[in-house]
């Protein structure tokens, strides 16, 4: 069986691709900016020399063509090096901003957490964050987000007109707050 040799030319095909604005930073809070820092910490000076070591040893073994562990393992720091390349990328281009210091306001910026209610008076609230830390099951939307842009800029007791497939959304702003880094509660359109 041939050995199978794969470039990074190859694996830089699959990398994942995050929506960016062009020419804009990369928002995103304490929080997230340090856990990627973290995240890439963890992977160069534990996961990679832990994979480089598996792989050195299943080398010395013989025949690579059909050892398991020597083809998982360069499988495995093929894809460690990506996801490095690919949290450099992010935190090169990030911007932190941290709500918690932003000066009293009512309007909504990057940060903030908006409590709304639609025209049945249903409320949810979501807090307006950084592509990397969207996850709207716990009400975070990215800063780029439908949602979000038509809140961005407006206050409290503004009413904002949200696009749907369903239809337009009337969507009235009852609390802007800016807060550390707490997780709002899904919201619901």
């Amino acid at each position: 069986m041939a050995e199978e040799f794969l470039t990074d030319e190859d694996d830089d095909e699959k990398e994942v691709k995050i929506p960016e604005i062009k020419g804009s930073k990369n928002y995103m809070t304490p929080a997230c900016y340090h856990r990627l820092l973290d995240e890439r910490q963890r992977l160069v000076k534990v996961e990679r020399p832990e994979v480089v070591q598996v792989v050195s040893w299943a080398a010395s073994n013989g025949d690579r063509s059909e050892n398991g562990d020597y083809l998982y393992g360069k499988k495995r720091l093929r894809e460690i090096d990506r996801r490095i390349r690919f949290l450099n990328k992010r935190l090169e281009n990030s911007e932190v901003v941290d709500p918690a210091t932003r000066p009293p306001t009512d309007q909504v910026f990057f940060g903030a957490t908006v409590l709304f209610s639609d025209e049945d008076g249903n409320e949810s609230k979501i807090r307006i964050v950084g592509i990397d830390e969207a996850d709207a099951t716990v009400g975070d939307v990215s800063w780029i987000s439908p949602i979000a842009r038509v809140f961005l800029k407006k206050s409290e007791g503004d009413t904002v007109l949200l696009p749907t497939p369903k239809g337009v959304k009337k969507l009235d702003i009852l609390e802007v707050t800016y807060v550390g880094n707490p997780p709002g509660k899904p919201h619901q359109l």
